[in-house]
């Protein structure tokens, strides 16, 4: 297999990894308002990710530091051409790691409602901004010759795209809904569970739409494929939630994120961003990479630190893998 293969399936792992964890951080910051009736509801709904949220951002740190290493072309014209929307989206993430540590340092009502609205919206920016960025990168944008971005913000906002981000806002939803019936008990646990059903239902027809458009414009034969298992997972939530098989249900929702994630990159490859004015000026995976040197190198790093990191991270969730409920949350 060549480096720059290679270091493009790592990037579709560490964006696979970032969409499964992360996604479920965005959904359950997206459901506090829905879920927290009162102010120690919502500490229960916190609490469930508040060991690992941080942790499981490391996934786009990683993966942009990737993106530069390996590909810098790629990530140059992705940076300049995109710079709005992942301001955006880096924004966010800030302000919300910040509600998150600064929301319980003072018990003012007015002080915590304002953390509290500062997660839902720094939670749904990103969930819908990043389905926006993905969508382009598979449509296509216009580059010329140079492999600069000539188009504008207006560009990014194509129907495509847009519904992509409704898709990536429906399946995060539904992933936070299944990840809080999974990590709490009692009233909560209910109340995630019908929420988790009705997502379901949502998110079942839009990202249908969304992997049948993406099949029709820009599929081949593995594409379709694995964006085929990606619905068939999406779809088997729906009984498993109904049936409150909330570990099973997590299983297929996370599933289907890894799988819709492998289906964009196996449909893109072997362009990283394709161009809309000329096939041409296309970045790819050959003309976008970093020296085989620089490859050689990061390949020995990552070979050795990427499986320390995994299992770091899954004894993490190891150790906080009980269920919590509001009992647990004192007054």
């Amino acid at each position: 297999m060549e480096l720059t293969t290679f270091w493009f399936l790592l990037i579709t792992v560490l964006w696979a990894g970032y969409f499964l964890l992360e996604g479920f951080d965005f959904g359950v910051g997206i459901l506090l308002p829905f879920v927290g009736r009162d102010d120690r509801s919502r500490r229960l709904a916190i609490n469930t990710i508040g060991p690992v949220w941080d942790g499981n951002e490391v996934w786009l740190i990683v993966a942009g530091g990737a993106t530069f290493a390996a590909f810098p072309e790629w990530y140059a014209t992705l940076f300049s051409g995109f710079f709005l929307p992942l301001l955006l989206i880096l924004v966010s993430l800030i302000v919300r790691g910040v509600a998150f540590e600064y929301r319980g340092k003072r018990d003012g009502v007015t002080w915590r409602k304002r953390w509290d609205i500062s997660i839902f919206v720094c939670s749904l920016v990103p969930a819908v901004l990043w389905g926006v960025a993905f969508g382009n990168i598979l449509r296509g944008v216009p580059l010329d010759a140079r492999h600069e971005y000539v188009g504008g913000f207006v560009n990014l906002l194509n129907p495509y795209a847009l519904l992509g981000g409704l898709t990536t806002l429906a399946l995060f939803t539904l992933h936070g809904a299944v990840f809080l019936a999974l990590k709490t008990d009692g009233p909560m646990r209910e109340q995630s569970g019908q929420i988790a059903e009705t997502m379901a239902m949502v998110a079942v027809p839009v990202a249908a739409g969304f992997l049948l458009w993406t099949g029709i414009a820009h599929g081949d034969g593995w594409g379709i494929a694995v964006s085929v298992l990606a619905a068939l997972t999406l779809v088997a939530a729906i009984p498993l939630t109904r049936a409150r098989r909330e570990g099973w249900a997590f299983l297929a929702t996370a599933a289907t994120l890894v799988l819709a994630v492998a289906a964009l990159f196996v449909t893109l490859f072997p362009d990283v961003m394709p161009s809309t004015l000329d096939p041409a000026n296309s970045l790819t995976v050959h003309n976008a990479s970093s020296t085989p040197y620089t490859l050689r190198v990061m390949t020995w790093v990552a070979v050795f630190f990427t499986p320390v990191v995994l299992l770091y991270q899954g004894w993490t969730y190891w150790v906080f893998r009980k269920r919590l409920k509001l009992s647990d949350i004192p007054a």
